[in-house]
């Protein structure tokens, strides 16, 4: 199988790349079509694909997910407003003919942004985001899809058929912990059902909502503040709910152009730690400002500070005069070829939704004209870009896609060149990681090029990206770690105000979060928040039985998803959990019920994936969770009831084979006999 993103061959069975990791096409069962990896249907055939993750590391093959387990989930109820109504208006057939169109063009949003409509009920819909597959923005994209569904029902036309028929519908969205599995057997089971508050609350929240609105609970607007334009609907009384839920009904989507930009509004604490990395980073700008071009290469795993290094540069260079050119790549456009060229040159033109196609021709006549690059030149090839009608004053390109692709590359690098005559080029690349080939390719054949000018590009990427070395042979590469203990107690005294945390709870903290500037953030904030503390004087009291340390919200989705791409690893990676965070291979084999073969490519599936590391170095192999926050969020997506059995069977299998253990640390075996509630 040939991979789409470097083209590398694979084998058959494959499900990532050798080459650079990316995930491969999926073969249509039925046509045998190759389609892209997020493709829902079938361009073969027209089938639709299914999105759940594939469950056999052996055989690559999807497969549905059956068994339940707790999860954070972001849960939309739709419906069509005044349905009831319009079935006294129309006749059957044309009633028909409308839910048929609000169900497509509903699915079609809720596809794009890789959700699942696990139920139509009538003329309503119920959809998950964060199930079967986590993403790590899923409350950002089902607010997304909510506005999406407004505007696309909104639009449809049934005036010809049905003369004043005008469609609305009104949706509730809430985020929350639910139980999520098949219930029931035989005709009676429902696959993928949802149990606990959550989707409760979303029902009525849409029941709220007016005609074309988006009505939000708190626990989802939380998760996507300062990304979109809310409006407080003020503590609502919710049937079935005991406690007033506070509720917003969201405008719009603000134009951000990064996460960092959201997060600034929401007073986010300074950087911490990275002087030496700061420092590196102002040199190549120097030489820069001398004429000689530079490229840079920030790595790191997510939520380590990659975007706030970015942010800190950024600043220091507010009184010098430079241009700035930022490209910010996104999970949702990753096949959307050029999509950060074009919301770049979109924003720097000031495209209004409402301008005519003149004015926007216009607007990119006058920045060419600026730079003094030809019109004549350069307009047929960006208005192509921008998907701008061209006027009779062009010439219209009649070029293949290959060929127009190329001039594209050649004349957006023209445009950035003409830009560092003037002054020197800040030219950022956030989330490298998500770039379409189509921008990569630009920036392999930019950084070859800008030797000679005046142009500083900086890429952040996720350190498990594989970036084309040959092009940026000569970068500098920069790799975040983590921070050390003095900086992580220092960003917790800063979100604490300088008040100081119990030594329990401040060693906890540190200890979860392994120095990863996300991790301590909103872990800090998420116990400031909960309630458990009591101020006393310059200081906080901490009651430790009162509970333990939860897995922040805002960090639930990311963390899950990366055990959703484990496949049937994940299975692998609960039962570990349960061991804690370091595990003996001798032990986790020992209570693993499946074949010792399927254990080793699991584990080795979880170092790849640099979710767990391994030593050998003691007299048998030891495994240790990378960050006890993924741990965590492992152990917590059990079933109780698994839980407790499998902390059964460890009991079982400690008393039965491994006296060294029982005799030494007694410990051990009581905390899995009180955790399979047999004290």
């Amino acid at each position: 199988m040939q991979c789409l993103q470097c083209h590398t061959e694979n084998r058959e069975e494959s499900r990532f790349c050798a080459e650079c990791g990316t995930s491969l096409a999926s073969v249509c069962p039925d046509c045998g079509f190759t389609n892209y990896p997020e493709a829902k249907f079938c361009g073969g055939c027209g089938r639709a694909l299914s999105i759940i993750a594939a469950s056999s590391t052996e055989k690559g093959v999807a497969q549905e997910v059956s068994e339940a387990e707790r999860r954070q989930l972001t849960v939309m109820f739709c419906d069509l407003v005044g349905s009831t109504v319009l079935a006294e208006r129309l006749d059957p057939e044309e009633l028909r003919e409308l839910l048929a169109a609000y169900q497509d063009c509903s699915a079609r949003v809720v596809n794009n942004f890789s959700g699942h409509i696990a139920r139509y009920i009538g003329d309503g819909l119920l959809i998950y985001f964060g199930y079967p597959q986590a993403h790590e923005d899923d409350a950002q994209r089902a607010v997304r899809a909510g506005l999406g569904i407004a505007e696309a029902v909104s639009a449809l036309d049934f005036e010809r058929s049905s003369p004043g028929v005008s469609l609305a519908a009104r949706i509730g969205i809430a985020t929350g912990q639910v139980v999520v599995g098949d219930i029931g057997n035989g005709e009676r089971r429902e696959e993928m059902a949802v149990v606990g508050e959550t989707p409760n609350i979303a029902a009525r929240l849409q029941a709220l909502a007016d005609p074309g609105a988006v009505v939000i609970a708190s626990s989802t607007y939380r998760l996507v503040e300062g990304l979109f334009a809310c409006d407080t609907l003020g503590p609502q009384t919710l049937k079935g709910v005991s406690e007033p839920e506070a509720a917003f009904l969201v405008r719009a989507e603000i134009d951000v152009a990064t996460r960092f930009e959201a997060s600034q509004r929401q007073n986010f604490m300074p950087l911490i730690g990275r002087q030496e990395e700061i420092g590196v980073i102002l040199k190549r700008w120097r030489l820069v400002k001398e004429g000689e071009g530079q490229v840079v290469l920030v790595s790191g795993a997510a939520g380590i500070g990659k975007s706030r290094l970015q942010q800190n540069f950024q600043e220091r260079l507010w009184a010098e005069p430079h241009s700035k050119v930022f490209y910010f790549c996104t999970p949702q456009y990753q096949r959307s070829a050029f999509h950060p060229v074009i919301s770049q040159l979109e924003k720097t033109l000031r495209f209004e939704k409402d301008d005519r196609p003149d004015r926007k021709l216009s607007k990119l006549a006058a920045h060419l004209q600026h730079w003094e690059l030809a019109k004549g030149e350069h307009i047929p090839v960006l208005s192509s870009l921008l998907s701008v009608p061209l006027s009779d004053h062009y010439t219209t390109l009649n070029l293949s896609p290959e060929e127009l692709k190329k001039k594209v590359v050649t004349t957006v690098i023209a445009l950035i060149k003409a830009m560092a005559l003037r002054s020197p080029v800040l030219m950022m690349v956030e989330d490298t990681h998500w770039v379409d080939p189509s921008t990569l390719e630009l920036l392999d054949r930019l950084a070859d090029q800008l030797r000679s000018y005046r142009i500083l590009l900086i890429l952040t990427f996720r350190s498990d990206f594989a970036l084309n070395r040959h092009s940026f042979a000569d970068a500098t590469l920069l790799t975040l770690n983590r921070l050390s203990r003095r900086e992580t107690m220092e960003m917790i005294t800063r979100a604490t105000d300088g008040k100081a945390l119990p030594e329990s709870l401040l060693t906890e903290i540190i200890d979860k979060t392994d120095g990863v500037p996300l991790f301590i953030e909103e872990l800090t904030k998420t116990i400031l928040e909960s309630g458990l503390l009591t101020v006393s004087g310059d200081r906080y009291e901490y009651d430790s039985s009162s509970r333990t340390l939860a897995v922040p919200a805002s960090l639930q989705d990311s963390l899950m998803a990366r055990l959703d791409r484990l496949g049937s690893a994940k299975d692998v990676a609960q039962l570990a959990a349960t061991l804690g965070r370091t595990f003996t291979h001798t032990l986790l084999a020992s209570v693993w019920p499946g074949e010792a073969e399927t254990l080793d490519v699991a584990l080795t599936r979880l170092i790849d994936a640099e979710l767990i590391n391994h030593s050998s170095l003691s007299p048998e192999v030891t495994y240790e969770f990378k960050h006890a926050l993924v741990r965590d969020v492992a152990y917590q997506s059990l079933l109780k009831s698994v839980r407790r059995n499998h902390h059964r069977k460890v009991a079982n299998v400690l008393e039965a084979s491994f006296p060294e253990i029982t005799e030494r640390q007694p410990v051990v075996l009581a905390y899995h006999y009180t955790e399979a509630g047999l004290a």
